[in-house]
């Protein structure tokens, strides 16, 4: 694993959700890219159903804002502790990002707490990118 492209797919990360320019995670992220959702437990495989559904989680959180960041011993997965709000629901989650042996995003789960603010996310994720997210995942690889 190389933990200075690791390092830097980080930093390009918190730069491109910062500037909310989701197009950039396109080249961080491996081509075999898999999202975990804490709404849904079928992975999501891919680079465009990974870039739309951070564009739209983005717009559906707000006074987002991350608070630590724990790494694995070999650099291999960071954890990111997240603060956010939905409507009237604050919640706290983790993103668990693992990275290839090119440091490229190979996996990326999301863990939310309490429940029903897990609830709202779902919902509101369902309605703003469903349509589009059923669309990407029917087209074949």
């Amino acid at each position: 694993m190389a933990r200075e492209q690791a390092l830097q797919t980080l930093e390009t990360w918190h730069d491109l959700l910062e500037k909310r320019e989701f197009d950039r995670l396109r080249p961080l992220a491996a081509e075999t890219v898999v999202f975990r959702s804490p709404a849904f437990f079928t992975p999501y495989p891919g680079v465009e159903p990974l870039v739309h559904i951070i564009a739209t989680v983005n717009t559906i959180f707000e006074d987002f804002a991350y608070h630590r960041e724990f790494w694995s011993e070999g650099h291999e997965a960071v954890v990111l502790e997240f603060s956010a709000r939905v409507g009237d629901k604050k919640l706290k989650g983790i993103d668990i990002i693992s990275f290839d042996d090119a440091g490229r995003i190979k996996e990326f789960e999301v863990m939310i707490r309490p429940a029903n603010a897990a609830a709202a996310v779902g919902e509101a994720m369902a309605a703003k990118a469903g349509p589009r997210l059923k669309e990407l995942l029917s087209k074949p690889a």
